[in-house]
C-alpha cells in the first residue's frame, strides 16, 4: 500500500495586511484521525454547541456562521476545537512575513517559494519517505498556489505530487491549520504589542495564551 502524505495549506493576510503568513500542516494518512474527531463531534452534542466548520477569524469576531454567538459559547468552540487537534497526528510549521520587508507581490512570492524549498530539503528524508504527496488548498491566494507549485515540484518528483483544491469546510485538517495560522498571528501581535481588544477576550494576557495555546500547539513543529 502506497504512503501518502497530505499536506494542508493555508493563509492569513491580504496584499494590504501588515503580516502575512502561510501554515502547512502534515498528516501520514496511515494515521487515523476519525477518532480525535469522532471524540470532537461528540463533545459539542454534549454541550449543546453547533458543529460548525471552524474558521478562527470568525469564530472570535463573532462573524458569519458565529453571528449572534455569546463570546463563552465561541471560546467554548475554540477549546473543544483545540483539544480535538491536540490528539492528532499531525506536524505543521507556519511561514511568516512582514509585509513592509517585502517589496512587492512577487519578491513575496519569490519569499514563500524559497521558504518551503528550504523547509522540504531540511526534511528531505520524510517528504521522500512518501510515495506521493498530496497538497490541498482552496486556492485562496495566487501568490500562493504559484508559490506552493514552484517549490514542491522544484523539491520533490512530479510524479509524487497531487494537487487537490479544497474547501475548509470540507476537511478538518484545512481546518486545523486555520487555526494554527491564527495562533502564529495571534503570537507575532501579542509580541510586538498589537494585540487587538478581540485578542485579549478570546486567549487573555500574553501569558496565558503561550501556556495554554501557543507551546501546546508548538509541540507538533516539524
Amino acid at each position: 500500500m502506497p504512503l501518502e502524505l497530505s499536506v494542508m495549506v493555508d493563509e492569513s493576510g491580504s496584499e494590504d495586511s501588515r503580516y502575512y503568513l502561510v501554515t502547512l500542516v502534515f498528516h501520514d494518512q496511515a494515521k487515523d484521525i476519525s477518532g480525535p474527531i469522532a471524540l470532537y463531534e461528540a463533545a459539542l452534542r454534549q454541550k449543546g454547541l453547533p458543529d460548525v466548520p471552524l474558521h478562527a477569524s470568525p469564530l472570535m469576531n463573532g462573524h458569519d456562521d458565529y453571528r449572534g454567538m455569546g463570546i463563552e459559547q465561541r471560546k467554548r468552540m475554540l477549546s473543544a476545537f483545540f483539544m480535538m487537534f491536540q490528539h492528532m497526528p499531525v506536524r505543521y510549521r507556519t511561514l511568516s512575513y512582514v509585509k513592509r520587508e517585502v517589496s512587492d507581490r512577487d519578491a513575496l512570492t519569490a519569499r514563500i517559494r524559497r521558504d518551503i524549498v528550504n523547509l522540504i530539503f531540511d526534511e528531505l528524508a520524510y517528504f521522500q519517505s512518501f510515495d506521493a504527496v498530496k497538497v490541498y488548498y482552496d486556492q485562496g491566494q495566487g501568490i500562493v498556489t504559484k508559490a506552493i507549485h514552484d517549490a514542491v515540484e522544484y523539491a520533490l518528483s512530479k510524479n509524487a505530487i497531487v494537487y487537490r483544491d479544497a474547501s475548509p469546510a470540507q476537511y478538518r485538517l484545512l481546518q486545523v491549520a486555520d487555526l494554527l495560522c491564527t495562533l502564529e498571528l495571534t503570537e507575532i501581535k501579542y509580541q510586538a504589542h498589537e494585540q487587538t481588544a478581540t485578542d485579549e477576550k478570546v486567549f487573555g494576557t500574553h501569558g496565558r495564551f503561550k501556556k495554554l495555546y501557543l507551546r501546546v500547539a508548538r509541540r507538533k513543529l516539524l
